[in-house]
């Protein structure tokens, strides 16, 4: 008896290496604002054919300049529109926040992951199954949402950096003159 619980002590040590490496390997996006990096911890088991769009567009440099065209004190900073919101190539605050990417719409991917201060979701319009490109970074908890939007990842490091993102004005959050995100990269935690 004493032989099986070294084994399984032996067992539950190595076991705790192998979740140390995991969590070690986890897929991040890093963006850098004006202020510093923010760090966000993707969730593929949760969301898998959204974060591979976003993994897929940031490793083309596609969120590199892009505003964040939408921010509301109190609920959220959305960013990611590709297409309008390049701040240094062909940006148009009137389209900002209409536009996608190239890659197709994708299917809801709705979780029971909750919306919380710092969770990353998937923005869309009111087709369940119409978002692309672009997301939000939630300032504080919103679980109105939850169950309604995909649930991409969560800020792990720099939220004090978010918080510094330049709110919009009226009921809408539009933005004038608004921050970017200066480059965004993928990588492991």
């Amino acid at each position: 008896m004493k032989l099986f619980y070294l084994a399984f002590a032996g067992v539950l040590y190595l076991a705790s290496f192998a979740g140390d490496a995991f969590a070690q390997s986890a897929e991040t996006l890093t963006i850098q604002l004006k202020d510093g990096p923010v760090v966000i911890q993707l969730m593929p088991d949760v969301a898998p054919k959204h974060v591979a769009q976003i993994e897929a567009l940031a490793k083309k440099g596609a969120y590199d300049n892009v505003a964040f065209h939408r921010v509301i004190e109190g609920f959220m900073a959305q960013t990611g529109d590709v297409k309008f919101g390049n701040m240094e190539k062909g940006f148009d605050a009137s389209l900002a926040g209409t536009g996608g990417s190239d890659l197709p719409d994708l299917p809801a991917e709705f979780s029971k992951t909750p919306f919380v201060r710092g969770t990353v979701g998937m923005a869309r319009s009111q087709d369940p199954n119409s978002a692309n490109s672009q997301f939000f970074i939630m300032f504080a908890d919103g679980s109105f949402l939850n169950g309604q939007y995909t649930v991409v990842g969560k800020v792990v490091s720099g939220m004090e950096n978010v918080d510094k993102i330049k709110r919009g004005e009226g009921q809408n959050g539009e933005v004038s003159n608004p921050d970017r995100m200066i480059k965004v990269t993928v990588g492991k935690k």
